[in-house]
């Protein structure tokens, strides 16, 4: 099973669109600053990439709603 869900990152993220974005952002940050936002043994993956979608899982990034 993958984590985290798709279904609950849908829950804070309003696409899927979005969701890849934000992630593809962080993992370069990670990639390039190598600061993690939770200590390294909290996270299940060992890919940037699975840890962006951890953060984003665990509401520590901020997602900003749009209002259209």
């Amino acid at each position: 099973m993958i984590y985290p869900s798709i279904d609950k990152l849908l829950n804070i993220v309003d696409s899927k669109y979005e969701l890849v974005h934000i992630a593809a952002r962080r993992s370069k940050q990670i990639a390039k600053e190598g600061y993690l936002q939770m200590p390294e043994s909290d996270y299940k993956s060992k890919k940037n990439i699975g840890r962006a979608l951890e953060e984003v899982s665990e509401g520590l990034i901020e997602v900003k709603k749009r209002d259209d």
